[in-house]
């Protein structure tokens, strides 16, 4: 349950980054900086600030600062395609969690996996053959997969046994430093009129911080403590489907889509139906 409204809420996040005005790294910054303001005082309030060791802090900052590397691809993909585009690029994640969680963890590699994995692959394929519009769209989209899936691995090992609070506040203060060091020569390639947002944006900022990072990413960690990484990344590829379907109806990208397009996700949504069959029946038995 906890997982499917993360994803629910994680849908939403494509959106907020096509309607805020910002690049994508000034988006990822204002949202680090107002998810670790916002979560360090609501953990204030409640009393619940924890002190780490040394060794867990570098290990948790230095896993935000991957989360925020990812966030910096997926945000430039949609920039430079769409929302339906970056969200259903993100779907070849689990392909690489079921290449990565084995080496990290060592142990057995899952030919089902890879497997079912592989539909996804060849759905974002299919995109990237017949749709030419988007290729560069479609590469940072992969590329943002690849470190989105790196992320929830080595996540999985580092949030062992750590309150899900302190895990998430450590990781986007990470983060927030590691994207803090390299806006400024990041600005310098990719020049902008003004990084103050406007009112409006402050506004969908702090609803993108509140709700679509803080309760996301608790929600998010939890489930990871229940079940494997790749079953919590393929089931996020459920994500693009409520995605496509806010940015139909909000931002009219019906008329932006093709054929393609759509054979693609029908692989995705058949990779996804089929693990969560598996994952069922396992669990049943």
């Amino acid at each position: 349950m906890k997982l499917h409204i993360s994803i629910l809420l994680a849908g939403c996040t494509g959106l907020f980054g096509k309607i805020i005005n910002l690049n994508e790294g000034l988006l990822v910054w204002y949202r680090l900086l107002l998810t670790v303001v916002l979560f360090a005082l609501l953990l204030a309030i409640q009393q619940k600030l924890r002190k780490i060791s040394r060794h867990d802090l570098l290990r948790l900052t230095g896993t935000g600062a991957i989360l925020a590397i990812h966030w910096l691809f997926f945000f430039g993909s949609i920039n430079v395609s769409n929302v339906s585009i970056g969200v259903v690029c993100y779907s070849s994640v689990g392909f690489f969690t079921a290449i990565l969680e084995p080496m990290i963890y060592r142990c057995k590699v899952s030919r089902r996996e890879i497997l079912l994995s592989l539909l996804s692959v060849c759905g974002v394929l299919l995109i990237f053959s017949f749709d030419m519009r988007y290729r560069l769209g479609i590469i940072l989209g992969i590329v943002s997969s690849v470190i989105g899936a790196l992320f929830t691995v080595i996540n999985k090992k580092v949030s062992t046994d750590r309150p899900t609070s302190t895990v998430l506040l450590y990781e986007m203060t990470g983060g927030l430093l590691f994207v803090s060091l390299v806006l400024p020569f990041y600005l310098n390639f990719f020049p902008v009129r003004t990084i103050i947002p406007s009112l409006l944006d402050c506004f969908y900022l702090f609803l993108f911080a509140s709700f679509c990072t803080i309760g996301v990413y608790i929600l998010f960690i939890q489930s990871l403590k229940q079940i494997s990484a790749f079953t919590v990344n393929l089931t996020y590829n459920l994500e693009p489907i409520y995605s496509i379907i806010l940015a139909i109806l909000l931002l009219g990208e019906a008329k932006e889509l093709n054929s393609a397009f759509y054979a693609g996700l029908i692989l995705i949504i058949i990779s996804v139906l089929m693990q969560m069959f598996k994952y069922l029946k396992y669990k049943n038995n």
